[in-house]
């Protein structure tokens, strides 16, 4: 079941000095019934848009919204059945914990028995028992943070909105809260779209994400099939460290694609619809990078050696290119100093090869 649709959404703006600004570009999207799926992607592309007309918030341009079925694009964000967390909490904070749990309750003018049940069962949920008479300044970022996340669920909403919810806070407190999302997420079953710029944060909640780029959809997917295979040179160097090798398109050999990279030649086996000579790129991530002494591969240069305790990461230079890799628990003897000359392996498996230009 799909409880969100988005079909052909566009937002544009009229700005004083810059004219019209294009923020949304015909977004097409399904949010399963019970998933969390994310908008993830840099400053400016366009996610928050995106959330804040789901919500209701603003009207787009062109297209049309659907929650359960039912087409919202003209229906105000107080009757769409939505829970929203917003990136300040938005607490009112001359009410305590149980008066702000309880707002959007009472303005759907439930008994004081029922709101005090449900209050009392949503702050035992956020692991928030017992904090009901106090004031919000009197609480961390954290529990605030919880606080919000209770007002949103309590009214029971078929659909949770997320815009940047842990950004105001420190980094261990980040990678806690947002553990506790997901498993409150997934105690309540509720669909939810959550809005971040941190790839990490993304791939831990995420049953899929939505890559934006410049007001579109780049690419939708599970973490996973989009660290491995990417569609595009901006999916693969936003979503993870990459390196993404210039090339030319030589042409087949069989089962295998031969590629050019400055003189060198690379054999891969993989599915290719360009023609010889085309531009491309060779995308492979840092830990799937080999290096030796000797062996197949590119012949490079050391450039730099960085000890990180569990991993060494190196910098290695062939030609007028760089080529990141990180090996894990390295062996003692396994030490290649900058300067040294060695063996590049680009295991064919995987390399996934993209548009150049």
């Amino acid at each position: 079941m799909v409880d969100v649709r988005l079909e052909h959404l566009s937002a544009e703006f009229t700005h004083p000095s810059r004219g019209t600004i294009v923020a949304v570009r015909e977004v097409n999207l399904d949010v399963h019934s019970g998933e969390l799926l994310t908008l993830l992607g840099p400053s400016g592309c366009g996610k928050t848009t995106v959330l804040r007309i789901i919500a209701g918030f603003q009207v787009p341009t062109t297209g049309r919204v659907f929650i359960d079925n039912q087409d919202v694009t003209a229906v105000p964000a107080n009757r769409r059945d939505i829970g929203f967390v917003f990136q300040n909490y938005a607490l009112f904070p001359h009410l305590t914990v149980q008066e702000n749990v309880a707002y959007g309750l009472h303005v759907r003018h439930q008994s004081a028995a029922d709101i005090a049940r449900s209050v009392e069962k949503v702050l035992h949920l956020v692991d928030l028992a017992g904090f009901g008479p106090r004031l919000p300044d009197e609480l961390s970022g954290g529990q605030q943070q919880r606080v919000a996340l209770a007002r949103a669920v309590v009214i029971q909403p078929r659909v949770l909105l997320f815009d940047e919810p842990l950004s105001n806070l420190d980094a261990k407190l980040r990678v806690q809260m947002r553990s506790e999302i997901r498993e409150l997420q997934r105690v309540l079953g509720i669909t939810t779209v959550y809005v971040t710029h941190d790839q990490e944060e993304a791939m831990a909640i995420s049953d899929r994400i939505a890559v934006m780029d410049r007001g579109r959809i780049a690419q939708c997917d599970t973490a996973e099939e989009l660290y491995r295979r990417p569609a595009s040179s901006f999916v693969a160097s936003f979503l993870g460290r990459t390196n993404l090798l210039d090339a030319a398109y030589v042409g087949r050999d069989g089962d295998r694609v031969v590629l050019d990279i400055e003189g060198q030649r690379l054999s891969v086996r993989a599915s290719a619809a360009f023609e010889p000579g085309d531009a491309v790129r060779a995308m492979i991530r840092p830990e799937a990078v080999g290096i030796g002494p000797a062996g197949k591969g590119l012949r490079a240069t050391v450039v730099t050696r960085t000890y990180l305790g569990d991993k060494v990461e190196y910098v290695a230079r062939f030609a007028s290119q760089s080529l990141h890799i990180v090996r894990f628990n390295p062996a003692e003897s396994e030490h290649f100093a900058p300067g040294s000359e060695v063996m590049i392996d680009l295991p064919s498996e995987s390399i996934q090869l993209l548009p150049g230009g």
